[in-house]
This record gives C-alpha cells, structure tokens and sequence, in this order.
C-alpha cells in the first residue's frame, strides 16, 4: 500500500495536488511533457494518442505550393507552429529550395503565432514582424483584418488543424489566401489505447481528459461512434470526466456535441496542467468523519493529509457510503455498487474489510447492526470545511 503525508512529521512528501487522480491524455505530440507535468503533481497518466503526425516532406501539394510562393511573392506570411515551419524549412532543403525559400520569406511580412513559432523563425535566420503575446490566431486575424487585405496575397502555414474562421474571414475581406500544408493528422497505426481510454472514459475510471488538439477530439468522437459508444462517452465527458482543452479551437468538436470544456487563460501545456491542478481537487468536497479529514478522489482517498491507495471494490463501497454522508446504507444496496459481485452479500463484508484496512482508519465507516453500514460524519466539524 502506497502512502503520501504531508508535513513534516517523518520526512514525507506532501500529498501532490493530483495525487488519487487519474488523468487521459490524447496527445500524439508533446505527449511526454505533458505527462510528466502531470505525473509531476501526483496524478496517474493514461495515454492514448488518438492521431499521429505524418510529415509531409514527400507530398506533392508542399512542394507544389512552396513552388507556387517562390515564383509568386505572397504580401504576408503567417507561420502557426514551431514544428510545422521547421519541418517546412527543411522539407525545402530535401528539394533544393531551401535557400530559395528562406529568400523569399526575407521579402514578405513574417508574422508569427506566438513566441515559439517566433524561436523557429529566428533560428531559420529570419526576422517576424509581429506576434502576439497571446499565441492567439483570433489576435493574428484581428490584426490583419484591421490594417486591410483586400487584395493581399496571404500564405498561412496550415498545422494539422482546422482554422475555422480564420481563412474564411480573410477571404471575405478580399484576401487571397494559399495554405501551405506542412504535415497531416491521421488515426493512430495501434487504436488499442485508445479502446481503454474510451472503456476508462465511460466507465469513470478517468477524472479528466486533456485534448490538445482538434483534430484528437474529433478522431475520438469518431472512434466512440465507430464502437457505438458516442452516446455514453458525451454523457461521462457531460457530468463526471472534465474534458480540459488547450484552447477554445481544440473544444469545438466536443463542444458541438454540448459537452461544456475547461480551457486555461493561456494556451500552453503548462496552463493546462496548473488548470488541472486547480479543478480536480476543487471537485472534491471534503468530508468531517470520526475526527478525521477525509477527501475520496478519483482511485484513493486522502486521510488527514496522508494519501492512501484504495483498491477498486473499496472505492466502489466508499463512494456508495458518501453519497449519503451519515445515513445508513444497506448491505443489498452496497452489493450492487460492487463490480461483478453477484448476489452473495458477504462479498461486502470482505471488501469493507479490505477498505477499512487500507484507510488504516476503521473507525471512518461504522457497522449497523443488521442493517448496514454509514460514514461515521462529523456534523459538529462540517462548518471547519465549509469555506474550503
């Protein structure tokens, strides 16, 4: 049995902000950091790329339209992703165009998304005119619109994903704009990881989501439907999984099928992650039993500040018992919360057993004499965590 105690007393760790929870990750790209940012404030990963980036360095339509923008000098450059303008870059250099290009982006307007995208273009010896400190697109296009485009050539290095509204506002204001399709999103070569998260999504085993991308939110939606699960996964991503997005452009699918998203103030990795930190506990109300603090998260229970490891039937009979904090459940009704149980009610007593063993607090959860069990609650002490 894995236990955390936070301060000082023996020496031990605190309790991480995500330890207990278990986090689904769909990214394909960056996915490493992103888990270990996670792993880093206690959580448990799953991950399940739901796309893999294919380069596009051999693909006629990169060549043809880095072709067509040395020939024909766009007004305007947009570069939207680090990767996408280094892999271009270098696509060009497969080609024999490399010099070519980096000429001609000498001579245009260079405008970056953001500081990354800014980094690549500085270490391809080029010089943006602009980018917004928001890494936000809508910024890119609000600029752009303000100083006019009628009649502006724009390229905008396309990244995977849609723009929508991006393109077409530019269009509309009498801008022609050339996509330069740098590298594609397909579906995973292995659809087995994604199978169990969708299996952990519906059956509640995950507390949250992260999408990074649209394109890995609409290809597990796709998934779900192909499975004939789309249903149930809307439901479990509705009201009991957070689904946390990098950015409102990544929610669209999710959010098109009513599924409301949490997205961070910035939209990077790291707010991602501190937006995590600050809603998965927040979701969690704690509870004053038998003197103790208790707070059941999503595969263990924190105890007074100390992290214990509940197995799967226990957590089952625990979060049975607090739904109704204090009042007396039945051993029939703690029967049917257990997975696989049958119909033998001593199944319950052997799994109570085990949880009161693994809270290490047995007092917590009192027996009622033919009747059942109950979270042995505090009233007196609800009002010492009410404002928490």
């Amino acid at each position: 049995m894995q236990r955390q105690q936070t301060g000082a007393a023996g020496g031990e760790e605190p309790v991480g902000p995500l330890a207990g929870f278990t986090v689904g990750v769909t990214a394909a790209r960056r996915a490493d950091e992103l888990g270990a940012l996670l792993r880093r404030r206690g959580a448990e990963v799953m991950h399940a790329p739901a796309l893999r980036i294919v380069p596009l360095a051999d693909d006629s339509e990169l060549l043809a339209a880095t072709k067509q923008l040395i020939d024909n000098a766009p007004d305007v450059v947009v570069a939207t992703t680090a990767i996408g303008f280094r892999g271009w870059v270098e696509a060009a250099d497969g080609w024999g165009l490399g010099d070519a290009l980096l000429d001609r982006l000498r001579e245009v307007r260079l405008l970056a998304r953001g500081p990354k995208v800014r980094g690549a273009i500085r270490a391809a010896g080029l010089t943006e005119e602009w980018f917004p400190a928001s890494e936000s697109m809508a910024e890119v296009l609000d600029r752009l619109l303000e100083e006019g485009v009628e009649g502006h050539r724009i390229a905008v290095q396309l990244h995977g994903e849609p723009l929508p509204g991006f393109v077409e506002s530019l269009r509309a204001a009498g801008a022609e704009v050339v996509g330069v399709p740098v590298y594609r999103w397909m579906p995973p070569e292995d659809i087995g990881p994604v199978d169990r998260l969708l299996d952990a999504t519906v059956a509640r085993a995950l507390d949250a989501v992260t999408f990074t991308s649209a394109p890995a939110a609409a290809s597990l939606l796709d998934r779900a439907e192909r499975r004939g699960m789309r249903a149930e996964l809307l439901d479990a991503l509705r009201h009991d999984v957070l689904p946390a997005c990098v950015g409102p452009v990544t929610a669209l699918p999710l959010e098109a099928h009513d599924v409301p998203t949490s997205q961070p103030e910035r939209f990077r990795l790291g707010p991602l992650v501190q937006l995590l930190t600050a809603e998965l506990p927040g979701r969690v109300r704690p509870l004053p039993v038998a003197g103790r603090r208790l707070e059941i998260r999503g595969h263990a229970v924190v105890v007074d500040g100390e992290l214990r490891t509940v197995p799967p039937a226990g957590m089952a009979l625990l979060r049975a018992l607090a739904r109704r904090p204090g009042w007396v459940v039945a051993r029939s009704e703690l029967l049917r919360s257990l997975p696989g149980a049958g119909r033998d009610e001593h199944a319950v007593e052997t799994a109570m057993a085990r949880l009161r063993m693994a809270l290490g607090a047995p007092k917590l959860i009192q027996t009622v004499v033919k009747r059942g069990y109950r979270l042995a609650l505090d009233p007196s002490a609800e009002t010492k965590y009410a404002g928490e």
